[in-house]
């Protein structure tokens, strides 16, 4: 179950640590879990400890973590570290668009609106590209970036356009970002305030159901080499892929259809021979049984090796036959 009340954040968070160690080759994605975590149960110092254990090392994220250590650290009162911090990210005009929606929002979050205008323009213009499909990272940046005019009582620009199009909620994005909205929580008309609790559920639907599912729905796949090595040394496993091109058509076939029920935070993890039997021993468990490729793929999920699925049309495909996935599985 999602972690609700400090304490089962914090326990969260704790195992998360536990699991870093025992994986310190996933150290990374595993402590910024744990860090979510505290921030949730608002043992901000504690996160901010682990952001700075990130930072010592050579992180691969090194811009998101520098975002999200700003925006935990003025939220329980280091503005000025904040502000450098952030200062510091829009100078580096990273290409990731994760570090510039931490910044932006952070500056939101707290007022300054016309600063968090600025980062995301600056983000929109550095990774939007005319000749390039957006992808969610990029239209959450036209997103953010519309809603902050429209708290600033700007006209729409061909950005914004953008945004309206691309976004799929039943409320439009207008009457999302409409800075009347607030009013509407002090109405005393019920009616007024069920279309407002209607908006909100809408516009927090997607990060609710996130924070539901901390890891993704992933489904397990194995390269072909690593099928046949996989299936040379444990052949009661023949029973579950009857040959590679069948195990890839299932794993579209799937996701295509957890997709089509609703579930959304979809992912792909990639499997091989040594990794499973590893796992079969720490769980004292035979490599031949097939009910341990889901706690495989459950596990490889949790340590932050899921893919997202589906991949934009153009994107190469997850099967990693080179092709692009809209010629490939995304036909």
């Amino acid at each position: 179950m999602r972690p609700d009340t400090p304490a089962e954040h914090i326990a969260e968070a704790e195992r998360l640590i536990r699991t870093a160690h025992r994986y310190p080759e996933d150290q990374e994605p595993l402590l910024l879990q744990a860090a979510a975590h505290l921030e949730l149960a608002d043992a901000r110092d504690r996160a901010s400890a682990l952001y700075d254990q990130l930072l010592a090392g050579a992180p691969a994220n090194l811009h998101l973590i520098k975002a999200l250590q700003a925006a935990n650290l003025w939220e329980y009162g280091h503005e000025a570290e904040a502000r450098a911090l952030i200062s510091g990210i829009r100078d580096a005009a990273p290409t990731d668009p994760a570090p510039w929606e931490v910044i932006a929002e952070a500056l939101e979050a707290h007022d300054e609106l016309d600063a968090s205008h600025e980062a995301f323009t600056q983000a929109a213009t550095l990774l939007v590209a005319d000749d390039a499909p957006l992808t969610p990272a990029t239209t959450a940046l036209l997103t953010g970036r519309h809603r902050v005019r429209r708290l600033l009582g700007l006209p729409h620009d061909d950005w914004d356009m953008v945004a309206d199009t691309r976004h799929t909620g039943p409320i439009p994005l207008d009457e999302l970002h409409d800075p009347k909205r607030i009013w509407a929580l002090g109405s005393n008309d019920p009616a007024e305030l069920r279309a407002e609790i209607a908006r909100l559920r809408a516009e927090l639907g997607d990060r609710r159901a996130a924070l539901s599912r901390p890891f993704p729905v992933a489904l397990l796949h194995w390269p072909a080499a690593e099928l046949a090595e996989l299936l040379t040394a444990y052949p009661t496993l023949a029973t579950e892929y009857p040959s590679h091109d069948s195990h890839l058509a299932q794993i579209e076939a799937s996701l295509r259809a957890l997709a089509a029920s609703g579930t959304t935070n979809l992912g792909i993890v990639t499997g091989n021979v040594p990794s499973y039997e590893a796992f079969a021993a720490s769980e004292r468990t035979s490599p031949a049984s097939p009910s341990l490729l889901a706690e495989y793929a459950t596990t490889l999920a949790a340590r932050g090796k899921a893919t997202p699925w589906p991949p934009t049309p153009t994107s190469p495909c997850w099967c990693t036959s080179g092709k692009p996935y809209g010629s490939c599985h995304g036909q």
